[in-house]
């Protein structure tokens, strides 16, 4: 069963998520939370598998919350849930160690299909949008991370840099094998080592560090 928290100030939408999650087999709702404050203290109790947070919250928003959660529950997988799929505040929850994020107005099959994403370790960015919310997070003002080492690129083999530009791009595994012609899990090997040698958390970081890197130009 994959675990899931719901943080959101709403409560109908809170109920709503909670309501369209728990008719799901493989998912159980184990809680709710109303602002970032209350969510860091749910997760430490509960243990989810996936924390479905909204950004915009009293007290504490799911910025700070996220950042605060990713940071001390290596376990738990943020899915940032926005209104607009540019929501300038995007930006900041990926940056802040999100997995991904889903719109509001998501299916209850996207809503599940997003939790199982997200809790198996992959990158979930809203659909059709992938390599325009990147490409805008490359270019948003004020969004610049920390310069990547050149230490860091340089322990890449050429495959890895290869595979890390298609990430970068929004292929998923297996559009990857399809285009390097291997086996998907090859690529999920790759994947793990890129991820081990670039310190980063996942499949969204590292698509982000490919723009920041210089590996991918923006609009390219």
């Amino acid at each position: 069963m994959i675990r899931v928290l719901i943080v959101d100030d709403q409560m109908m939408v809170r109920e709503g998520f909670s309501v369209l999650l728990g008719a799901m087999p493989d998912i159980e709702v184990v809680g709710e939370a109303v602002n970032g404050r209350e969510a860091i203290a749910q997760v430490a109790a509960l243990r989810p598998d996936v924390v479905l947070m909204d950004i915009r919250m009293p007290e504490l928003n799911g910025i700070e919350a996220t950042r605060e959660i990713v940071a001390a529950d290596a376990d738990a997988k943020v899915l940032v849930l926005t209104t607009f799929d540019l929501d300038e505040y995007v930006y900041q929850a990926l940056r802040a160690g999100a997995s991904g994020f889903l719109l509001k107005d998501a299916s209850a099959r996207q809503l599940a299909d997003g939790v199982r994403v997200v809790a198996a370790g992959e990158a979930l960015l809203a659909p059709t949008v992938t390599k325009r919310l990147i490409t805008e997070f490359a270019k948003a003002p004020g969004t610049s991370a920390r310069p990547p080492a050149t230490a860091q690129i340089g322990e890449l083999t050429e495959r890895e840099t290869e595979v890390l530009v298609l990430i970068a791009q929004g292929l998923s595994n297996a559009e990857i094998a399809d285009h390097l012609v291997v086996a998907e899990s090859t690529i999920k090997t790759h994947v793990s080592r890129i991820l081990v040698k670039l310190g980063l958390r996942d499949r969204t970081q590292a698509a982000v560090f490919a723009y920041e890197a210089g590996l991918v130009r923006v609009g390219g």
